[in-house]
């Protein structure tokens, strides 16, 4: 490879994770100042990590990362192999695994990137896993269940689906179980991003 190809690399990996950040930010309804306040630095920093123009070392990703509520991972992983495939494709080997605080679940993103208004999980859950307390994201929300049995429950109605069933809703609370004893996989779409 040469340089100039490995320093394109660099920098479209750079230019993924100052969106990915943005993105996050923006999620969570945080401001520049308020992420500077967060993480003991300055305005003028945070702003240039979201433009690429600074690059955060691991011990500010860790911070981001502890800040978002995500694995420190997500912001590791922007390896594309085909240029071309860059923030279009998304080979089933090469997809970001996503932190979660519920135990018994996995998820991998999907999408390219967090760029763009809506964002596609994988999400795997263990049998017998639940959400215990409910979540209320300012979000609209969609799944497909792949395979299992997965439980969901929406304003306070709970709702059996499995194989092939679908969901949606928007800015309502909700919660989940696995009440099966296999894993249930659900393809699930989130707009805006929230990871």
């Amino acid at each position: 490879m040469t340089p100039t190809a490995t320093q394109s690399e660099q920098d479209n990996g750079d230019r993924l994770l100052a969106g990915d950040i943005r993105a996050l930010r923006k999620a969570r309804g945080l401001t520049l100042a308020e992420i500077a306040l967060k993480l003991g630095r300055s305005v003028g920093w945070v702003s240039q990590v979201e433009r690429g123009l600074s690059i955060p070392s691991v011990g500010d990703l860790r911070a981001f990362a502890n800040l978002f509520g995500v694995s420190i991972s997500l912001f590791f992983s922007h390896d594309v192999p085909v240029e071309e495939e860059r923030g279009v494709i998304v080979r089933a080997g090469r997809r970001r695994v996503l932190g979660t605080s519920e135990s018994g679940l996995v998820e991998e993103l999907l999408s390219p990137d967090l760029g763009g208004s809506f964002e596609m999980v994988r999400s795997v859950f263990a049998p017998g896993a639940e959400m215990k307390t409910a979540a209320l994201r300012p979000t609209e929300e969609a799944g497909y269940i792949a395979s299992g049995l997965f439980d969901i429950e929406i304003a306070g109605v709970w709702h059996r689906l499995g194989e092939g069933d679908s969901f949606r809703f928007e800015g309502k609370p909700y919660r989940w179980r696995n009440p099966g004893t296999e894993p249930a996989v659900v393809i699930w779409v989130v707009s805006p991003p929230v990871y």
